[in-house]
């Protein structure tokens, strides 16, 4: 078991590295991007009306935060399963998603001023880093049949 860890140390050094980084971001969060639904979940949205926003300023905020949280999220993916394949798969599962979840966040805004839940929800999945949840548990079981 000892051996295992010096082995990997470096894997888990990086590993351990990026999860710091996920929690600065998250920890950071209000300094570091424009985003009025902050405050605005924090509260009992159910009944109220969406924040005013600055579109522009949003999606830059927004766009600059999953950008970070993907960076960072390829770099665990590609250091815990050296597999270029892999990362290439998750960088394009990370381009559509991006497109697919800001493509349906702004439509919420505009056209469904009273879906707070469902806003809610889709501006998660941009914020957080929830993909690599998913994505870690799959490449490790995909690689572990492979074997078989």
């Amino acid at each position: 078991m000892l051996d295992n860890i010096k082995e990997y140390k470096l894997k888990i050094l990086v590993s351990i590295l990026v999860v710091f980084c996920f929690g600065v971001i998250r920890a950071f969060e209000d300094q570091l991007f424009y985003d009025p639904f902050l405050v605005y979940f924090k509260e009992n949205f159910k009944n109220l009306p969406f924040p005013e926003v600055d579109y522009f300023k949003l999606f830059f905020g927004l766009f600059f935060r999953y950008v970070l949280n993907t960076v960072l999220s390829l770099l665990l993916i590609y250091v815990l399963f050296q597999d270029i394949e892999i990362l290439k798969f998750s960088t394009f599962m990370y381009g559509f998603f991006l497109v697919l979840l800001f493509v349906m966040f702004f439509i919420i805004i505009k056209y469904f001023p009273d879906a707070n839940w469902l806003l809610f929800y889709v501006r998660r999945f941009i914020i957080q880093p929830i993909f690599i949840l998913l994505f870690i548990p799959a490449f490790y079981y995909q690689q572990q049949n492979l074997k078989k």
